[in-house]
C-alpha cells in the first residue's frame, strides 16, 4: 500500500526526522493561506501515488501566495500524467505547500527487503534529485548498501559509516546517523516495503533534512496498523485493482497484454503468464482467485477481466484441489452471462471434478477451447489471437 507525500512526511517528523515545514490543502485558497504562513516563497506538489511529478508539471515553484494559489488551482481536479501512471494519469485532490530550502547538496537513501539479503537493505548515494534508476545504470558505484540486522536493525557505526561514504560534512555526520537509523526505525516498526528520501538535503545553513519521502507498506502487515490502513487513497489504485482489492482477489493489471489470465495458485499463474508469452503474446493481468473461492467471487474475477479493454482472449488454467473445478465453471459462467461476453476462452482443468466442470462450460455455448496441457494451452492461444486478429481488421 501507498501513501502519500505528505503523510510520509507526518511520520517521519513522527520519528525525529527533520522535513521542512509544510501543509496540505484541498483548495486554492487552503494554498494560499499556507504560502502566507510559510514566507511567501514555496513549492507546491501535486498530492500522487507517482513520480516523474516534477517532469508532468506537477511540481511548481512559486513566489508569492497568489502564486500558490493560481499553481494549486491548475492541479487540483485534473488528472496528473506521468512515466509511472497509467495513460489516464491519476487524480489530484491534495497539494502539498512547503517551504523553499536553501540547498547546499543532494543526497539520496532508501530502506527495501533485499531477497538475496534476506533483510532490510539500506541503499545511499550521493547523487540525490534524479531518479535512482539512472545512477545505478550510469554510476552504480556511487550506490552504498548496507544491509540491516532482521532483529537488530542497523548498527550505529552501519548508519555512521554511511553517511561519510556519500560525502555528509564531518560536523553534519553525528544528526546524519541518528536520521538513517530513525529511518530504519520506521522501515521495521511500520512493516514497510520501501522507504525512500529523494533528496536528502544538506542546508546551507548546516542541517540534513528530508526534502521529499515515499513509503510503501507491505499488505500482508496491514492487520497490525489499523492506523495506517486508514491513510489508503482509493482514488489512486486502479479501478480494477481496486476491485479485486475490496473483492479478496490478487489481481494486478499489467500493461501491454492482450491475455487474461485466471488461475487458482500464484506458482501456476507465473507458468500461465510464461505460457501467454510462448504463444507470442503478453499477459494483461495476473489473477490468482485463491485456493478457496466460491462460484461469486469467480465470476467477479472474471467480470474483472472481461472489463479490461485491452483483453482479447482469456486463458484459464486451473487445477482442482479446495477449488473444485465445477464450481469455478459454474462461476466463470455466471460471470459470462453477467457480462455476456463473447471473448474467447482457452481452458484447461484439472483435478478434482475437471471432467463436470469442462461439461458446464461446455453446455453454456460459450466461445471455448479446451485443452490438457500448457503446451496444448499455448498452440490454441496463437491460433485463438490469429483469428481474433483477423476480425478486429476486417471490422476495422
Amino acid at each position: 500500500m501507498n501513501i502519500h507525500e505528505y503523510q510520509a512526511r507526518q511520520i517521519l517528523e513522527s520519528y525525529g526526522i527533520s522535513v521542512p515545514r509544510a501543509g496540505d490543502a484541498s483548495t486554492p485558497e487552503e494554498a494560499r493561506q499556507l504560502a502566507v504562513e510559510l514566507g511567501g516563497r514555496v513549492v507546491v506538489k501535486a498530492q500522487v501515488h507517482a513520480g516523474g511529478r516534477g517532469k508532468a508539471g506537477g511540481v511548481k515553484l512559486v513566489n508569492s501566495p497568489d502564486e500558490a494559489a493560481e499553481a494549486a488551482a491548475a492541479m487540483l481536479g485534473t488528472n496528473l500524467v506521468t512515466h509511472q501512471t497509467k495513460a489516464g494519469g491519476v487524480p489530484v485532490r491534495k497539494v502539498l505547500v512547503a517551504e523553499l530550502t536553501d540547498i547546499a547538496d543532494e543526497l539520496y537513501v532508501a530502506i527495501t527487503m533485499d531477497a538475496d539479503a534476506r533483510a532490510p537493505m539500506v541503499m545511499a548515494s550521493s547523487e540525490g534529485g534524479v531518479e535512482i534508476e539512472e545512477v545505478a545504470a550510469n554510476t552504480p558505484e556511487k550506490i552504498v548498501r548496507v544491509a540491516a540486522d532482521p532483529l537488530i536493525g542497523l548498527s550505529p557505526y552501519h548508519a555512521r559509516d554511511i553517511a561519510m561514504k556519500i560525502g555528509i560534512p564531518i560536523d553534519l555526520v553525528r544528526p546524519a546517523t541518528a536520521l538513517i537509523s530513525n529511518l530504519c526505525k520506521v522501515f521495521q516498526e511500520l512493516d514497510a516495503s520501501l522507504v525512500e528520501i529523494n533528496p536528502l538535503v544538506v542546508t546551507t545553513d548546516g542541517r540534513v533534512m528530508a526534502l521529499d519521502a515515499k513509503i510503501s507498506f507491505e499488505d500482508d502487515a496491514l492487520f497490525r496498523h489499523k492506523e495506517i490502513l486508514e491513510l489508503e487513497d482509493p482514488e489512486q489504485n486502479d479501478e480494477l485493482e481496486q476491485k479485486a482489492h475490496d473483492a479478496g482477489l490478487a489481481y494486478v493489471k499489467l500493461d501491454g497484454g492482450r491475455v487474461g489470465c485466471m488461475v487458482n495458485g500464484a506458482g501456476l499463474a507465473m507458468a500461465t503468464m510464461d505460457i501467454t508469452k510462448t504463444a507470442g503474446a503478453a499477459p494483461a493481468n495476473f489473477l490468482d482467485v485463491g485456493g478457496g473461492a466460491a462460484e461469486d467471487k469467480i465470476a467477479e474475477a472474471f467480470e474483472i477481466i472481461v472489463s479490461d479493454t485491452d483483453v482479447e482472449a482469456i486463458l484459464v488454467n486451473l487445477f482442482g484441489g479446495i477449488l473444485r473445478c465445477d464450481v469455478a465453471a459454474r462461476g466463470i459462467v455466471m460471470g459470462a452471462q453477467n457480462t455476456a461476453t463473447k471473448l474467447p476462452l482457452v481452458v484447461a482443468m484439472r483435478g478434482t471434478n475437471a471432467e463436470e466442470g469442462l461439461q458446464i462450460l461446455a453446455d453454456a455455448g460459450l466461445n471455448v477451447t479446451t485443452v490438457g496441457d500448457l503446451g496444448e494451452a499455448a498452440t490454441a492461444l496463437t491460433v485463438v489471437l490469429a483469428s481474433a486478429a483477423s476480425s478486429n481488421k476486417g471490422n476495422s
